[in-house]
């Protein structure tokens, strides 16, 4: 590591999360919800170890976020919301993708291009979108879903407190929205605006910053001001602000799903530095040349799944006190994840690509105006079944 590169914060200095939180919110969740967290986790960190193996096969183009390492971050934020609460993402996007219920074969499908993917081969990597999960797209630009979170916000606030019913024709539901972003779209102007009109309209919407320490290859303390205390930026825009441990998934729900409550209650924005970390390189085609080994192997020491299947082999126990899961169920676990991961790859390589005759001029722009294109008319596409 060169002299001028800042270390991101070590995980022993990590600023610590609020303590009013207790542990009983997570203690109290049954236990085949926890377990199934850490079956996300697991199916995470294998989809993301074969994504790398398909990119390096050149199965997969363009380019190419991966999360290893940041399972629990997806994995306990989603777990704490309703599931018709909407997510909005970065581009870094497949295990929220996964989290939030995604088939994997739809989502691998997309990363090669296929007809069968969840937008049809045309989105790729960063773009996972998922209407019926409510989960409303990975975007490429940086920052450029922050306004787009707020504008969800309003919409679901707008069906309460205007409309007095929801857009199918039900009684209008209190929801929060979900917004993710890297520690690098801090710096974005968009985010600014919308965090201003979230603040000044009282919108439900939290911004997620999954805090990894580094803006592509630049360390958070050389490119952003106040990243010792990023919650001064929530105290900017006059909306509630935390910071959370996003290595621990039963220690992070503890702490947002209390957040998340007040939110949906009253109806308000929330800003959370997330603490996490990334294993792998910004994309796919990074050197990873302003880090050492040495530290990535200091995070590694505390991956959240080694610590969640820890707990729940060790120390949460059933009711007749025996341990919540063996070790022999945990590796079955991993057995039937490697299986369903190999069966989206083999679903991903014999689905067909788009037809260029019939997509490429569909699902471009909604309600088009005649004689738009020069070329050809565009048109609504065919719905993926999956979907």
């Amino acid at each position: 590591m060169s002299s001028t590169t800042v270390k991101p914060s070590s995980p022993t200095t990590r600023p610590a999360a609020s303590p009013k939180a207790e542990r009983s919110l997570s203690a109290a969740l049954p236990d085949a919800t926890v377990i199934k967290w850490l079956r996300d986790m697991v199916l995470i960190r294998e989809f993301e170890n074969r994504t790398a193996q398909a990119y390096q096969q050149a199965k997969i183009g363009g380019f190419c976020h991966l999360y290893t390492g940041q399972e629990a971050a997806a994995v306990g934020t989603i777990g704490a919301v309703e599931h018709d609460d909407p997510v909005i993402l970065a581009y870094r996007d497949h295990g929220h993708a996964l989290a939030r219920g995604m088939d994997p074969g739809v989502c691998m499908a997309e990363m090669f291009g296929k007809i069968t993917g969840c937008a049809k081969g045309k989105g790729g990597s960063m773009h996972m979108f998922d209407k019926p999960n409510w989960l409303f797209g990975g975007h490429g630009i940086v920052g450029a879903q922050t306004p787009l979170g707020a504008g969800l916000a309003f919409a679901s606030k707008y069906e309460v407190e205007v409309l007095k019913r929801s857009v199918d024709g039900g009684p209008p539901k209190k929801k929060v929205t979900l917004c993710y972003l890297g520690d690098g779209a801090l710096n974005q102007g968009a985010l600014h605006e919308a965090m201003n009109l979230a603040g000044l309209y009282g919108l439900p919407v939290i911004y997620i910053v999954e805090n990894n320490g580094y803006s592509m290859g630049t360390s958070i303390e050389r490119g952003t001001t106040m990243a010792h205390d990023l919650i001064k930026k929530a105290d900017a825009y006059g909306m509630e602000g935390r910071v959370i441990d996003g290595f621990d998934v039963l220690s992070l729900y503890d702490h947002f799903k209390p957040l998340v409550d007040l939110c949906r209650e009253k109806q308000v924005p929330a800003f959370v530095d997330l603490k996490t970390y990334r294993y792998l390189g910004h994309s796919m085609s990074d050197p990873q040349k302003y880090r050492t080994k040495e530290e990535v192997e200091q995070y590694k020491a505390k991956d959240s799944i080694d610590a969640l299947a820890a707990h729940l082999m060790n120390v949460r126990k059933k009711k007749d006190g025996s341990p919540c899961l063996t070790e022999a169920e945990f590796l079955e676990m991993q057995k039937d994840v490697k299986e369903v991961v190999r069966r989206a790859i083999d679903f991903a390589e014999q689905s067909p690509a788009p037809d260029p005759e019939a997509e490429l001029y569909s699902d471009v722009l909604v309600n088009p105006q005649p004689g738009m294109s020069p070329i050809r008319e565009y048109h609504q596409g065919a719905k993926n079944p999956l979907l």
